[in-house]
């Protein structure tokens, strides 16, 4: 499937270029070079001091001094004050690089981002219609605003454990649906792209959500690269979400836990513009950090200029798939995306290796690579290991396609094998009713009780069994039969477990004392 580019809305400005003189300025970064370059005595925090003497050695040792003297705190002259600051303007220039309203930069990842996105809809009412595989983090913000939940499935490829994203028609259904069951939906929140790189129908998703009058949230957090050359799929900003989550440093290049959050331009922005303002600034360190902030303007500036270092990004990605399809012993997941009516492109940075010819578990091949070789994958399943190519970078693959052959044909392979034929799973449980709101549930008064007693009570906590990740329980939900022995039956599988479960083997359920 190729990657492809939907067209922007109408009224958004097309994506930033190089040839856009702005894109090439860093102000914010520019304006910590400024006063890392000033003679100075710092009587104020950071403790370190900014230099490497005394209890700072070891710490200026290990990073070096530079870090030390970017490392300024908040609420300086020439670098975050006023309405005209550098931070101000490099907050503009990433809302024009990314065609949204507003951006904000996050020093929380992507995971500060979901709660500000539940926090700020919360304003609009408290009903939320959510894709099922929804990050943790944003239940956490499901709980702390108080939201109530209903969901959509995403679709499942049953055959690698892997979920996919909504189509627009599984999204329609499941906003009539809410409606028809008394909770008709105040915000939509779905995920695109997947883990897997699969994209799905935004611009489509969004008509839907705002023809049903709810603003949709977009989880973006494995798209912050979106839209910054021709073979990358679209920023969702530009095709019609109203709040994109968006992970800076998964491909994006900026620092670990650095991201943004981008307000779009549709018809919701007047009013949550003020209510993310208010959730940002619940959420955020009053002592955010100098060096994610600077990070994530040189990001965008790179991303906004870099298109030939993108394109080289994804030709190399393009031939690392085409050695594995040309290799019996391995497949690319992808190739077998046309069958899932969500899915619309392809993340090309995103490679997703098939295993299952190989005869091997992708959990044992992926701590293999680690431990002999010195190659790490993002992440694994039962039969499939996940590649990810950052934006502008050309790592080896050429080297990383011969450690995968040499594995699988070593003779430790040879004891590993068999394993990933008996993968298979009970069919993915239905939700139980629910019979509290996720916040009740969560503070309410719990004990912990057998499996066998638990079915028929009311879960405290969220549940998820991997593969495929998604929550089977969440707090407020009732815990039913099918969902005891799915969850059971995961965590005794070599190739499971089970997230947010009280022991590893799933015997026993935290359950509220009331119901």
């Amino acid at each position: 499937m190729a990657s492809t580019r939907p067209s922007p809305v109408d009224g958004v400005r097309p994506p930033a270029t190089a040839d856009d003189l702005r894109q090439w300025e860093t102000p914010y970064a520019d304006a910590l070079d400024r006063h890392a370059a000033r003679e100075q005595i710092p009587l104020m925090v950071p403790g370190h001091g900014g230099d490497g003497l005394g209890l700072s050695a070891r710490l200026a040792e290990f990073l070096g001094e530079r870090p030390l003297q970017l490392d300024v705190p908040m609420l300086m002259d020439d670098i975050d004050l006023g309405e005209d600051s550098p931070l101000s303007r490099s907050l503009d220039l990433a809302a024009e690089a990314w065609g949204a309203r507003r951006t904000w930069f996050l020093t929380g990842g992507a995971s500060q981002g979901n709660r500000i996105a539940a926090l700020a809809v919360r304003g609009l009412g408290t009903n939320i219609l959510s894709q099922r595989s929804a990050h943790s983090s944003f239940s956490d913000g499901v709980l702390s605003a108080g939201l109530v939940p209903s969901f959509v499935l995403p679709s499942i490829d049953t055959d690698h454990g892997v979920a996919h994203g909504v189509s627009p028609a599984a999204l329609d259904d499941a906003l009539v649906a809410a409606a028809a069951d008394g909770r008709p939906a105040d915000a939509v929140y779905i995920v695109s792209p997947s883990y897997f790189g699969s994209v799905a129908d935004v611009a489509g998703l969004a008509r839907v959500a705002h023809a049903h009058g709810a603003p949709l949230i977009v989880d973006g957090a494995w798209g912050p690269h979106f839209g910054f050359h021709p073979d990358l799929p679209e920023s969702p900003a530009r095709l019609g979400a109203d709040l994109v989550v968006s992970s800076t440093h998964k491909l994006g290049g900026s620092l670990t836990q650095s991201a943004m959050l981008h307000l779009g331009h549709g018809p919701f922005a007047d009013a949550l513009e003020p209510l993310v303002e208010r959730a940002v600034s619940i959420t955020a360190s009053t002592s955010t950090s100098a060096l994610l902030q600077a990070s994530l303007d040189i990001a965008r500036h790179s991303l906004a200029t870099g298109a030939e270092l993108i394109g080289r990004s994804i030709v190399a990605a393009d031939a690392f798939r085409d050695a594995l399809r040309d290799d019996p012993r391995f497949g690319v997941l992808s190739d077998g995306f046309g069958a899932f009516d969500d899915i619309v492109a392809v993340d090309p940075l995103r490679v997703a290796i098939d295993v299952s010819s190989a005869g091997v578990s992708g959990h044992w091949l992926r701590q293999r690579l680690a431990d002999t070789d010195g190659i790490f994958f993002e992440m694994s399943t039962a039969t499939s290991l996940v590649a990810l190519i950052g934006a502008g970078t050309t790592p080896d693959l050429q080297r990383a396609h011969r450690a995968l052959a040499a594995a699988v044909d070593s003779e430790e392979a040879q004891t590993h094998r068999s394993r990933v034929a008996d993968h298979g799973f009970p069919a993915l449980p239905d939700p139980g009713a629910l019979r509290m709101s996720p916040r009740d549930a969560f503070f309410a008064d719990t004990e912990l009780v057998p499996a066998a007693d638990a079915v028929g009570r009311i879960s405290a906590d969220t549940l998820a069994a991997y593969p495929p990740g998604i929550p089977n329980l969440i707090p407020g939900e009732e815990i039913t039969a099918q969902t005891v022995a799915f969850l059971r039956a995961v965590a005794g599988s070599p190739s499971g477990y089970v997230r947010g479960a009280a022991d590893p083997g799933v015997e026993q359920f935290r359950v509220t004392r009331l119901g």
